[in-house]
């Protein structure tokens, strides 16, 4: 235990330069004392720790003392913590693992290559869900996570749609997409995904599973997206748009709708447009143009059409 605590004692000082004997007491959750006893087993070991003394005062090595990470370019260096994601590691309980693993790097980088890491890390933050919303936090997360690494058979129960499922899966990767977690898992012969925050109660056995050597989680979420898409948006929709409408839907659609997004014809006098895009069944296509109000005027089909004159006098009722 005090190994461990003085080799981080000694990468803390190598990555933040002067720090207080209270910091590395509480960054260890030791007494002040044990951390004076522990830096002075380190200048004893001929580790060129001193202190400054003041108000401002702390622990410092001196300078020049510090293990070089050779063959890293700046670049390489930025592009390494962008890979931290502190919020997805927390929920994965990996977020102490990844600030010790991150403190190491920094601690070993020179000095030029240490401040190309402050800097990605001062600049940049990642905020994966979708405003106004709040990331999932699903009870059974490290749980399925700790199955994934290891490589454990799961049991679960699981609520989808239509009804509650139990399943003995093969847990091969874990996403993260707008803020919801799943879980990419192999029951029987096909890969299938799942939303862990649907999951109600697993077991992770004590059963190891063969890794698919040809299987690529990377891979698999791109094409599982691309046919999910084509499935939700099947149906096509001619629909009228003001110049409003037109720049509201550049934020408001999914991907898969902009980039399938066609603009027929020239203005009008008002400026509106004539657009062909994909449309999901009925009621969620009404929905999600009920989103653009007076902006968005639908053309074909006409049962589409139908069904957004209805809605529209079953909202009328409700404001008489």
């Amino acid at each position: 235990m005090r190994a461990s605590r003085l080799i981080n004692i000694l990468t803390t000082l190598q990555a933040k330069g002067l720090v207080t004997a209270e910091a590395l007491a509480a960054e260890n959750q030791v007494s002040v004392r044990t951390i004076y006893r522990d830096v002075d087993a380190l200048s004893l070991s001929g580790v060129p720790v001193y202190s400054e003394r003041g108000s401002e005062g702390g622990y410092r090595l001196l300078d020049g003392y510090r293990v070089r990470l050779n063959g890293l370019t700046p670049a390489e260096v930025e592009a390494m913590f962008f890979t931290g994601i502190p919020g997805a590691a927390a929920d994965l309980g990996l977020g102490s693992l990844m600030a010790g693993a991150q403190k190491k790097l920094t601690a070993a980088l020179p000095e030029d290559l240490r401040e190309s890491a402050r800097r990605i890390q001062s600049k940049f933050h990642l905020d994966a869900p979708a405003w106004l919303a709040e990331g999932e936090q699903p009870i059974h997360l490290q749980a399925v996570a700790d199955a994934v690494w290891n490589s454990k058979r799961i049991c679960m129960r699981y609520r989808s749609w239509k009804a509650e499922k139990s399943r003995d899966a093969d847990p091969l990767g874990i996403v993260m997409k707008g803020g919801a977690w799943y879980l990419v898992a192999r029951v029987e012969t096909s890969v299938r995904t799942y939303r862990i925050s649907r999951v109600l109660d697993l077991i992770v056995t004590n059963e190891h599973f063969d890794w698919p050597t040809d299987f690529d989680l990377a891979d698999y979420w791109k094409a599982n997206t691309r046919r999910l898409e084509h499935e939700l948006y099947q149906n096509w929709a001619t629909v009228r748009l003001s110049p409003g409408g037109i720049k509201e839907l550049e934020h408001i659609a999914p991907a898969f709708v902009r980039a399938k997004l066609e603009l027929i014809g020239e203005p009008d006098e008002r400026g509106w447009r004539v657009a062909r895009l994909p449309v999901a069944q009925e009621r969620m296509a009404i929905s999600e143009m009920l989103k653009l109000g007076p902006d968005l005027e639908i053309i074909d089909p006409p049962e589409l059409r139908l069904a957004m004159r209805r809605t529209l006098e079953i909202l009328l009722g409700y404001y008489p």
